[in-house]
């Protein structure tokens, strides 16, 4: 007899965390995983929850399962197995059953999927998730897109499991089709550049101020307590802290320089270059985490060009952490400048009218990048909805105008000392090219013209026109 009011596909670490939460919360959830091993093993491990679980062993179990009109969350690998996943259901699933998809899918894959499904009857969800295992597990933050209707008749349930800030659950229903899932590719591009410019930092007080790990945890862990406040400061205070069981040595010195990545990154990086927004802290941390892979390169062009390190004056150090502190946090403001940027444009060439004050909301509890100043960010957007970009707001010229001079000299600072800061380093150029009235792209459209016959816009009056190259050629 059905009594579930929700089922899930896929018992993988963020759907078994999921899957817990939503039980744990009072509702009755249907779960299904391929191997029915997993399913066996998580219900086995579910203890005190299992009276609201009911582990499936097939497809057709899971949908006479649930109570029509049945919501269906999957949560397994983006790409082919959600497509795969969609057609066995459509066999089983009636009119008015809703699936949901809420792994980190390619917005346009989920565009694709709500027109593959137009007329079916069944409606779709592409729903982002973030906050990783903990907070699948205890409340994440929930970007819905859909139908509105849709979200209305889940949206008990997905709230419930939300993360709360301030009693305010940190889930939203933020446009049609691709909406969501588009929200967070770019709230994965702003962690990406979060967490490369603490990276950069760490490298600049590790390599260049000579500081132990536990020594720079400590300045971590002080800067949590002001203006940088925020989920990515606080666990790099408790990572450098951590001692590896096996050789008693700092655990973040026994881990290989070479880190991994999803592909949601890129992606962010992908769609800004295509709707022609500069995103340069994304493109520096997407390109530092390859140029990470590629150790064996590093190694050689090390011995070949010796290691380009020169030590920091032990006597500037106090002053250049002061620094570091304010760089850092103009850096990230760019950082999340830059994908609110490329959201603004993505809901204006969509027709999604992206609610740009409630995606910094629910931003603020159970995801990655929470931070102190995305209610900042909120107020910015509620005082001005059509703002083009948050370092133009009063709040954030206030901030950055205070921060600059520090961001200066700490990129100074590590380019003459053979500290690669990339992504601090275009936040920088990022400001300074985007305050500049007048830049240099004149020269690039004389250019143009020169070799192309592109043509240019003159500051003296409307129409096309072509400079006086005469009789030269390109060569």
């Amino acid at each position: 007899m059905s009594h579930a009011e929700i089922g899930l596909i896929g018992l993988g670490v963020m759907g078994s965390n999921l899957a817990l939460n939503i039980a744990e919360k009072g509702h009755p959830i249907a779960v299904y995983n391929r191997t029915a091993s997993r399913t066996g093993l998580f219900f086995e491990n579910a203890e005190g929850l299992r009276e609201n679980i009911v582990p499936c062993t097939t497809l057709a179990d899971l949908v006479a399962a649930i109570r029509p009109p049945r919501p269906i969350i999957i949560m397994t690998q983006a790409g082919k197995a959600v497509d795969e996943q969609i057609a066995a259901l459509r066999k089983l699933l009636s009119p008015g059953d809703i699936i949901i998809d809420a792994g980190n899918a390619n917005f346009r894959d989920t565009m694709r999927r709500f027109a593959e499904l137009e007329g079916s009857g069944i409606e779709f969800l592409g729903v982002g998730v973030s906050g990783g295992e903990e907070g699948a597990r205890h409340g994440p933050s929930i970007m819905v897109g859909g139908a509105k209707e849709s979200w209305h008749r889940v949206e008990p349930v997905l709230t419930a499991i939300a993360a709360a800030y301030n009693g305010e659950p940190c889930a939203a229903w933020l446009g049609p089709d691709g909406a969501g899932h588009f929200v967070k590719t770019l709230h994965n591009g702003i962690e990406y550049a979060d967490m490369q410019m603490i990276a950069e930092v760490y490298g600049v007080m590790r390599d260049g101020l000579g500081m132990g790990p536990k020594e720079i945890g400590q300045v971590f862990g002080r800067w949590n307590e002001g203006p940088l406040n925020s989920y990515l400061i606080e666990i790099t205070s408790a990572v450098l802290a951590a001692d590896d069981p096996q050789t008693g040595r700092p655990m973040v010195d026994v881990i290989v320089d070479s880190a991994g990545q999803k592909g949601t990154g890129r992606w962010a990086v992908i769609e800004a270059q295509m709707m022609g927004v500069p995103a340069t802290g994304i493109e520096a941390a997407v390109a530092a985490r390859s140029l990470s892979s590629m150790r064996q390169e590093r190694d050689a062009a090390e011995r070949a060009y010796g290691s380009p390190v020169k030590p920091i004056d032990p006597a500037d150090r106090d002053a250049l952490i002061a620094d570091i502190e304010q760089a850092l946090f103009a850096a990230k403001i760019g950082a999340y400048a830059q994908g609110f940027a490329v959201m603004r444009a993505a809901s204006q060439e969509f027709g999604w009218d992206l609610p740009m004050a409630t995606v910094a909301r629910i931003w603020r509890a159970g995801c990655i990048i929470r931070s102190q100043f995305l209610d900042t960010i909120a107020s910015a957007f509620e005082a001005k909805a059509d703002l083009p970009n948050l370092l133009v707001s009063r709040a954030f010229v206030s901030m950055v105008s205070k921060a600059e001079p520090s961001l200066r000299r700490v990129v100074a600072t590590a380019a003459t000392h053979g500290l690669a800061v990339p992504a601090i380093s275009s936040a920088l150029a990022y400001f300074d090219a985007y305050r500049l009235a007048r830049g240099t792209a004149n020269l690039i459209q004389a250019q143009r013209d020169f070799f192309g016959a592109h043509g240019f816009e003159r500051i003296d009056g409307p129409g096309a026109h072509h400079g006086p190259w005469g009789g030269h050629m390109a060569g």
